[in-house]
Parts: structure tokens; sequence; C-alpha cells
């Protein structure tokens, strides 16, 4: 490697987190415990199982990849727009992390293409025997929901924008829909639950 490769080579270690804080798009400094980084690490944690979703759903050539691609790109601008707080970041900042609105729209005409596939639903899915694509995509709906949960007070407090909170609820939506419709494409049968069983021995 060269000196001047070296010179702008960027360590993987700054040490500016060794004291439990981190920094958010607008360069404030929060505890790593804070609402913030539960939000941002819910949504990190989403990308890493949607990119694993994917590559089942590869294998099973189900025809989910493209959503998944794109909402992978998606989680990342999401992270982005939770990093820069409403209400002390600069609008240079805000504008540039904004969040479209329009996405929600799209995620829903998604929900409606795949769910129109779909048998109608009346009884709880018992997640198994599904196949590797569908049972990883459960995984990242309940992720997903767990997302969401975290990031329900910032979204309260006009922290970050309500849009994104919205997405996020629609996209634990469409995952439930892409679960079960991998689980069709791979010829699972669905198995319902039916009420409370005495049968475990």
């Amino acid at each position: 490697m060269s000196d001047s490769e070296e010179e702008y080579r960027s360590k993987l270690y700054t040490k500016t987190g060794d004291k439990g804080t981190s920094a958010l798009f607008n360069g404030e400094r929060r505890p790593k415990n804070d609402a913030f980084f539960h939000s941002l690490g819910a949504i990190d944690e989403l990308s890493a199982t949607l990119g694993i979703a994917l590559e089942h759903c590869i294998i099973e050539k189900n025809g989910l990849e493209s959503y998944l691609e794109k909402l992978i790109v998606v989680m990342l601008d999401i992270g982005a727009c939770v990093a820069t707080p409403l209400d002390n970041s600069k609008d240079s900042q805000i504008n540039k992390t904004k969040f479209d609105d329009n996405r929600i729209k799209v995620i829903e005409s998604w929900i409606d293409k795949v769910d129109s596939e779909l048998p109608p639903l009346k009884c709880f899915i018992i997640p198994y025997r599904v196949g590797l694509a569908s049972a990883h995509l459960h995984l990242a709906r309940t992720v997903c929901r767990r997302a969401e949960r975290e990031m329900v007070g910032l979204s309260r407090h006009s922290f970050i924008p309500e849009s994104v909170s919205i997405f996020i609820n629609r996209l634990s939506d469409f995952l439930f829909a892409a679960a079960r419709y991998a689980a069709m494409k791979n010829g699972a049968k669905e198995d319902l639950w039916r009420g409370v069983t005495s049968e475990f021995s």
C-alpha cells in the first residue's frame, strides 16, 4: 500500500466511543443506550436480517428479491433520518436526510400486490416448515416491529418525522405478506394456530 493510500485509509476504531457515548449525524453526542441509538440499532439489525432473507429469496427464486434489495437501501435512509433530530439539527442537515413520504404509498402498493396473490387469512400462522426464505422474512418482521416500538417515543415527541414510523409500520405488514408469499412459492402449507392446545408432552 502506498503512502497516499495509507493517508486516506480510515481506521475501523476511532476510540471516540470508549466512554459510552456516540455521535448522531448532527454531531451531538449521546449515551449509547439513548433512545436514538436503540432505534438506530434496531434499524441496523433489521437491515442485516433483510440481507439474510434476501440471500434465501435469491436461492429459492421466489420473486421477492427486488423488493428486499430496495428495502435494504431504504434502511440506510431511515437510519440517516433518525440520526438527525428535528429539534436541534441544522436545516441543511435535515434536508439532506429528509425521508420521502411517497415511500409509504409505494410500500402500500407492494403490500396490496403481494397480498392479492395469497389466500385469505383468519387465524394466526405458526411460522415453521415454511422454507428458509419465509422463516427469515418472519424473523425480519419481528425485528421490524421492535424497531417500530423503539421509534414510537421519538416520533411522538416530534424528534423524527411521523412518516418514518408509519413506513416502518407498513414495512412489518409487507414482510408478513412476503413471508406468506415465500412459503407459497416454496410449496409449503401454512399451519394455522386455532386456539390453546393441551398437546404438549
